[in-house]
């Protein structure tokens, strides 16, 4: 059998590049590997800061194992200061001292961050020690261009239980009275639309999709703040990077397909799937 590979012109200039610091995921779907997969369907270069590794697959995490905190330091300074970077994301951090020495990395970085204050899996492991919560409070947040949490992390963050859109406000305000620029407060576990609500306290945009009957929607959160940080790479503003993200995200959950005895992945290359 002859195999051709397709062909495309070679490019010659320098696609944006985007740096991802989180963890691994050995299933594929979530971390450091849905973040560089999202990276590359978006168009921009993907590099990354291992920050932890899992155990993991579509039934959960049976183990979790931080890097030190030199470790991180160390890869961090590699790419940042021969690379460069357009846009930073953050995801899965552990604990309180790597969450104080990234949060130190990206205070002295100038780009934008988008900050997934990654909290629990999609199966409800812990991957964030509890006594880490203040510093993500007192240390992350206020570093952070767009943070993204979810209804879950919004609790743990906050104590604010949110139930419908109009506490979807209430737990924006108080995530942006820790610093961040812009919060989107995901609204994915409430019923009906796919709500998610984008402000700085002043401006609000509300982003609504169809609710797709899928339940292979493993490693959402990480796929949605990787385009954000691709949009803010590309030069978008940030409602447009948002904007943008939501729709790629909601394309890859439609598109989610199993794997394992689980929850399996969203599919981050549905856009050059054929189709049918």
């Amino acid at each position: 059998m002859t195999v051709r590979l397709l062909r495309m012109p070679i490019r010659t200039a320098v696609p944006p590049r985007v740096l991802t610091v989180a963890g691994s995921d050995s299933g594929g779907g979530a971390g450091i590997q849905a973040d560089l997969k999202t990276m590359l369907a978006l168009g921009v270069h993907g590099m990354s800061v291992l920050t932890a590794v899992t155990a993991q697959n579509s039934l959960g995490v049976q183990g979790a194992w931080e890097l030190p905190v030199d470790a991180v330091r160390a890869q961090y300074r590699s790419v940042v200061d021969d690379i460069g970077v357009q846009a930073v994301k953050t995801g899965m951090l552990a604990s309180a001292a790597l969450v104080e020495t990234v949060a130190e990395l990206l205070a002295g970085t100038d780009a934008p961050v988008v900050v997934d204050p990654v909290g629990v899996s999609k199966h409800g492991d812990a991957l964030l020690a509890t006594e880490a919560l203040d510093s993500v409070r007192t240390e992350l947040l206020p570093v952070a261009t767009v943070a993204t949490p979810n209804l879950d992390e919004v609790a743990q963050l906050t104590g604010v239980r949110v139930t419908d859109e109009s506490g979807m406000r209430r737990a924006a305000e108080e995530i942006l009275g820790f610093g961040p620029r812009w919060v989107v407060i995901k609204g994915g576990h409430l019923p009906g639309e796919a709500v998610d609500l984008l402000t700085d306290g002043s401006a609000e945009h509300w982003l609504r999709a169809p609710r797709h009957d899928n339940r292979h929607t493993h490693g959402t959160g990480c796929t949605l703040a990787s385009a954000i940080a691709s949009g803010l790479a590309l030069g978008m503003d940030v409602p447009a990077a948002v904007q943008g993200a939501k729709t790629y995200v909601t394309g890859a959950i439609e598109a989610g397909f199993p794997l394992g005895d689980g929850i399996g992945p969203v599919d981050h290359g549905w856009l050059t799937r054929p189709v049918g």
